[in-house]
């Protein structure tokens, strides 16, 4: 069983625990016996249960386990101690057993919502909280029974649940202190680069686009959707002047995958202020990394890059031969983009095709017809490649393929989510079934280009409630906290730095750090086996374990998020900054 089916599995056990000592309680509450003691027996199994899932997940990694262990399994000890012995001697009027088994379902609950509101990491203000949490919930229930505690447990419980309640609390939501790091937020000067040998103006502004047959409102880059696609070859100098007609929430453009300069990086408040209506802002930098990348707003990027503010970027090699495609899918109000289309090829001529997942969530591409070789990912050409045959690939949010073959006699076809977007002819061929490439074993492996690591940072990627700010949310978290109260991680030009990502949730997270692209060392205790794969964007499944590291060699301050925007937006992201 994987660590993500363990995670779910442990929380419908918990579930099951709590209800069955709560609905036990109840009927005990109502005199009805058997049903009691059949709920009250269901529970102790399913607590039993959940002593091997929390050991299995302990096995896995601290981070799956640590609240489970130190706040939740003391509760569930707790109240089978009170509920246990009470069962085995139970008395004919069941109802003097309510109160302890509603306790050991209080206490069971307790150590549930811990999991599902705070998570990671375990900390001494939310034990509290819980506790207080199960003796203000047993005392109530005493007293609504009927039941005349003596004065004396009446106040100890009293105190015990107001001094937890107000220890928990302030320690609950008081931030940690962030690492006193020098910095200042003045936006950084772009580098020169010289003359620009190309040029390109977009315009951001609201418009109606056709989409699926039909019209659709949108945000868009010069009136399309998706926008111009801006090509280069290696070594041009590219000038892009970005304007915003009426985009109210305001405009950058961020360069996905292509690691410019810090100053080009448009990150609002990070790296320039966003572009307002009737505003502009230049970027200039130099073509030098050869493949396939995208760009798109960085400013209410959950909202802009939805609505279709978003483009290709392809860095070509002079000269190109051959036929070169872009395939950028995204999904606009419903409708998935882009539409079919088929373009003849004759046999025995190379094509490249460049899939760009443009949306927030992953997505399968199948090649139907032709042998094919995944020559590049996220920009970076793969050592080695080996043909593939009757095989899909997993493209994540933000991320780019490179699938190259040559042209055969008969047609070829491309499909997304089992749905056709590009063909050289007819093509009818069922591909749901095939196996999915696993990228951190294909091609020709070599070794890593450092032999140290100067720095390491362990990111738990979670969900809880964020008590920080003036209004409570429920947000998507690292390491207990959400933006903007994650610290920065800090590192010195020449470091080597090294990852672990932690999924604890049971939700994807596609992971992109700015400015840089990161080797992938292992993933889930496995090691990569194949040509050396450098990313910058990668699925964090349910359960995962990444490993992953990258020379800090692109002074700055880099956003580092996860890249299902709605995610950023709720709290998932924070900086990589150079002391």
């Amino acid at each position: 069983m994987t660590t993500g089916s363990l995670l779910a599995a442990d929380l419908v056990i918990a579930v099951l625990a709590a209800a069955g000592w709560l609905g036990g309680g109840a009927a005990a509450a109502t005199r009805r016996r058997p049903l009691a003691l059949c709920l009250a027996a269901l529970a102790l199994l399913a607590t039993l249960a959940r002593a091997a899932t929390v050991t299995a997940l302990a096995r896995a990694g601290w981070w799956f386990a640590a609240e489970k262990v130190l706040i939740a399994a003391p509760l569930s000890l707790a109240g089978v101690v009170v509920a246990g012995p009470r069962l085995v001697r139970a008395p004919a009027d069941i109802r003097s057993v309510a109160v302890p088994l509603l306790f050991a379902g209080y206490a069971a609950s307790g150590g549930l919502l811990v999991t599902v509101l705070h998570g990671y990491p375990a900390s001494p203000g939310v034990g509290l909280l819980a506790v207080a949490g199960v003796v203000a919930a047993t005392a109530a229930t005493w007293r609504l029974l009927g039941s005349r505690p003596s004065p004396t447990v009446s106040r100890a419980a009293l105190a015990v649940a107001a001094a937890a309640l107000v220890t928990g609390t302030g320690l609950a939501v008081t931030p940690s202190a962030a690492p006193a790091v020098p910095h200042d937020h003045r936006y950084p000067d772009a580098p020169p680069v010289g003359e620009p040998t190309r040029r390109f103006t977009l315009t951001a502004g609201t418009a109606t686009v056709k989409a699926g047959g039909r019209d659709v409102a949108a945000w868009a880059f010069n009136g399309q959707v998706p926008g111009p696609e801006l090509t280069a070859t290696v070594g041009d100098v590219l000038e892009v002047t970005l304007r915003n007609r009426d985009i109210a929430r305001g405009v950058t453009l961020h360069w996905h995958g292509y690691d410019v300069p810090n100053s080009q990086d448009g990150v609002p408040g990070v790296t320039q202020a966003a572009v307002l209506p009737g505003q502009e802002f230049v970027y200039r930098f130099r073509a030098d990394q050869v493949g396939t990348y995208w760009y798109h707003t960085h400013s209410a990027s959950d909202v802009g890059v939805r609505k279709g503010l978003y483009g290709v970027l392809v860095v070509r090699p002079a000269p190109v031969t051959g036929v070169d495609v872009t395939v950028p899918v995204h999904t606009l109000s419903g409708v998935p983009l882009p539409a079919p289309r088929t373009e003849p090829v004759g046999a025995g001529v190379p094509v490249r095709l460049r899939l760009i997942n443009t949306d927030s969530t992953t997505h399968r591409y199948a090649l139907a017809g032709t042998p094919f070789r995944v020559a590049a990912i996220d920009g970076s050409d793969l050592r080695g490649p080996t043909p593939l045959v009757d095989t899909a690939v997993l493209i994540p949010a933000g991320g780019r393929y490179d699938l190259v073959f040559t042209a055969p006699a008969t047609p070829v076809a491309l499909f997304v989510d089992g749905r056709e977007v590009y063909s050289t002819g007819p093509v009818s061929t069922a591909t749901d079934a095939w196996p999915v490439l696993d990228p951190l074993g294909y091609g020709a492996a070599a070794p890593a280009p450092w032999s140290r690591t100067d720095k390491e940072f362990t990111l738990v990627l979670d969900r809880g409630l964020d008590l920080r700010g003036l209004l409570p949310r429920y947000a998507h978290t690292v390491n207990g906290a959400a933006d903007p109260d994650i610290p920065s991680q800090v590192v010195r030009r020449g470091d080597v730095v090294a990852f672990t990502i932690v999924n604890r949730s049971q939700i994807v997270h596609p992971w992109h750090l700015h400015g840089h692209h990161v080797l992938v060392l292992t993933r889930n205790g496995r090691p990569a086996t194949g040509s050396p794969l450098w990313l910058d964007s990668f699925d964090v499944r349910a359960g995962d374990v990444w490993e992953v590291a990258f020379r800090a060699d692109n002074p700055g301050m880099w956003a580092n998020h996860c890249h299902n925007l709605a995610h950023a937006d709720a709290g998932m992201t924070l900086h990589l900054m150079y002391s």
